[in-house]
């Protein structure tokens, strides 16, 4: 599912944790969806924004953190 940025207006958006200071990073809006977690590019945040079931968002976190990603 991808939603527009009129749609994302309104959602606080957060920076990843692992951002090396430039824009080289995601933007996440967790828990603002119930069941859903909204993701965007964050050189683009007037752009569209893809959204994540909240549990493959885990599985995908869980990944990266565990190093399979």
């Amino acid at each position: 599912m991808t939603i527009t940025n009129a749609s994302a207006h309104g959602l606080t958006w957060a920076k990843s944790s692992y951002s090396d200071g430039g824009n080289n990073c995601i933007e996440v809006a967790a828990g603002q969806m119930a069941g859903a977690t909204p993701v965007r590019d964050s050189k683009v945040p007037a752009g569209p924004a893809v959204v994540f079931g909240d549990t493959s968002w885990g599985v995908f976190v869980d990944a990266v953190k565990g190093g399979q990603l």
